[in-house]
C-alpha cells in the first residue's frame, strides 16, 4: 500500500474508531491534573510503548502550557495548522466544535486566577472584578449555545463531539480538552491554544477597563446593539473610518460587495463627508453607496465618552449624513474606539439613534495585524461565537486582501451575510 494510503487510512482509523479511548494525556498527564483529551489511542497503550520523540514532544507542550502573551500582544492563528477545508456546512461545524473547546478551556483556567494574579497578567495595577464576571458569565453561555448548534452535525462527522447537555458537562468536557501528540489535528493544537489564551486576555483586559473605559466589551442598556441576537451562521459586514480623505477603500470595497450580491454598514465621520462634497456631487456619493448601508462614527474621530461636544458631533453628522444618502442612511452610532458616555441613553432615543457596536474585531488598524493575519483571525473567531457583527478598518488597503479571503474561505461553509438595511433590529 502506497505511503500516502496508509497515513489516510491511519488517520481516519484514529479518528473515527478510537475516539474516547484512553490517549497519552490518561497515560503520563494525570499528575498534571490533565485529562482525556480528542485524540486517542489503542487500548492497552502504555508509557513504555510510546516513542521517546512523543515523550519530548509532549513534555515541550506542557512546559508551553503556562506561557502567556504579554499585555497588547493581537491574537491571530495562521488556519493552515488546521488540515480540513471548511468545504461544507459539517466541516465549519467540526472547525467550529474545535475552536469552541479549546477556548473553553482557556477560559475555565483563566477563573484559577486570584485578583493579584490576574492583574498581573492583564498589565493592569485594579481589576473591576464584577465586568470581568460579567463577561465570563455571557462567554460561558454563548459557548453552551454554540457547541449545542456545532453537534447537530455529529451523525455526520462525530470530530470533536462529546457529551455536552448543560454548563456543569461543557465545564467538565473544557477541564480535560487536550489534543494528544499523535492527533490529525496536532499542528493546530499549539497556536490555536495561543491564540485564544491572547484573545480572552485582549477581552478580559477591556472587561478589567469598564466602564472607566468603556469599549465594545460590554453594553450600557438596550439602546446599544451587537450581534448577539443574530441567528447561528450569519453575519454582519461593517467598516469604520470610510469616507476617509487619503487612503480610503470605500469605492473599492462597496463595488466588491455589490458584485457579489452582498451589503455592509459604512460609518463615517461628518467632516469627512462633507470634505467629499466639496469636491464631488452628491450624485456621485450616492452612487459609491449605492445598495449599501452608512452610518455615523460623529464628526471627528476622537472619544466620545469625555468630550464636551460629543452630542452636536453626533446630531451635525446624521443630519448631514441623512440629508445627503437618505436611501443610505441607518440610524446607527459607531462610538470610535467604542467610548461613550454611560448615561447617554435619554440623548440617543432623543434622536432616534442606536449605538451599533460590534462581536468580532480585524484588528486591522494602523500598525496592527497584516492583511492575512487579519483575516484569519476573523475566521477563527466566527468559528468560535458562530455569529455576530464583524469590524474592518476601510482606511487600510489590507481590507482589500482580507474580505475577498474570508468571503472565498467561508463560500460553501453554510454561513449566511446579513443584509445590512436588517442589521441592528
Amino acid at each position: 500500500m502506497p505511503a500516502k494510503a496508509v497515513y489516510q487510512f491511519e488517520h481516519q482509523w484514529l479518528k473515527h474508531r478510537l475516539r474516547g479511548q484512553a490517549s497519552l494525556l490518561q497515560v503520563f498527564g494525570g499528575a498534571a491534573g490533565i485529562g482525556a483529551g480528542s485524540a486517542i489511542v489503542p487500548r492497552g497503550f502504555c508509557y513504555g510503548d510510546i516513542p521517546l520523540r512523543i515523550v519530548f514532544l509532549f513534555s515541550a507542550w506542557l512546559l508551553s502550557f503556562g506561557a502567556m502573551a504579554a499585555p497588547g500582544d493581537v491574537a491571530t492563528l495562521d488556519r493552515s495548522t488546521w488540515p480540513e477545508q471548511l468545504s461544507n456546512p459539517t466541516l465549519f461545524d467540526v472547525a467550529s466544535r474545535a475552536e469552541i473547546l479549546m477556548f473553553a478551556r482557556v477560559l475555565l483556567a483563566s477563573e484559577s486566577l486570584d485578583d493579584a494574579s490576574l492583574a498581573q497578567r492583564l498589565g493592569l495595577r485594579t481589576i473591576n472584578l464584577d465586568s470581568v464576571n460579567r463577561l465570563r458569565q455571557r462567554m460561558w453561555q454563548q459557548l453552551l449555545t454554540n457547541y449545542n448548534f456545532a453537534q447537530q452535525s455529529c451523525d455526520q462527522d462525530a470530530s470533536w463531539c462529546y457529551l455536552v447537555e448543560d454548563m456543569a458537562t461543557l465545564r467538565e468536557q473544557a477541564a480535560k480538552f487536550q489534543v494528544s501528540a499523535d492527533s490529525y489535528y496536532i499542528k493546530w493544537s499549539e497556536p490555536s491554544r495561543l491564540f485564544h489564551a491572547q484573545y480572552l486576555d485582549e477581552q478580559l483586559r477591556k472587561a478589567a477597563l469598564f466602564p472607566q473605559t468603556s469599549s465594545e466589551v460590554d453594553r450600557f442598556g438596550d439602546y446599544e446593539r451587537n450581534g448577539e441576537q443574530m441567528h447561528d451562521r450569519l453575519f454582519l459586514l461593517t467598516f469604520d473610518s470610510a469616507a476617509n480623505a487619503a487612503p480610503d477603500n470605500t469605492a473599492w470595497v462597496t463595488e466588491y460587495l455589490r458584485k457579489s450580491n452582498m451589503t455592509g454598514t459604512f460609518f463615517v465621520l461628518g467632516k469627512d463627508i462633507q470634505a467629499r462634497l466639496s469636491d464631488r456631487s452628491v450624485a456621485n456619493l450616492q452612487a459609491t453607496y449605492s445598495a449599501q448601508c452608512i452610518g455615523v462614527q460623529g464628526w471627528e474621530f476622537r472619544s466620545h465618552s469625555h468630550w464636551q461636544d460629543w452630542q452636536d458631533s453626533v446630531r451635525r453628522s446624521a443630519e448631514l449624513v441623512k440629508s445627503k444618502l437618505p436611501e443610505n442612511y441607518v440610524p446607527l452610532f459607531r462610538p470610535p474606539d467604542g467610548q461613550r458616555r454611560s448615561d447617554a441613553q435619554g440623548f440617543f432615543r432623543s434622536q432616534g439613534l442606536q449605538v451599533a457596536l460590534w462581536d468580532i474585531d480585524a484588528q486591522d488598524g494602523a500598525g496592527k495585524l497584516k492583511a492575512s493575519q487579519s483575516a484569519q483571525r476573523v475566521l477563527t473567531l466566527m468559528l468560535l461565537w458562530r455569529h455576530g457583527v464583524i469590524n474592518f478598518n476601510i482606511k487600510q488597503d489590507g481590507v482589500k486582501t482580507a474580505m475577498p479571503w474570508l468571503v472565498t474561505q467561508t463560500a460553501l461553509s453554510g454561513i449566511g451575510w446579513e443584509d445590512c438595511q436588517d442589521a441592528f433590529r
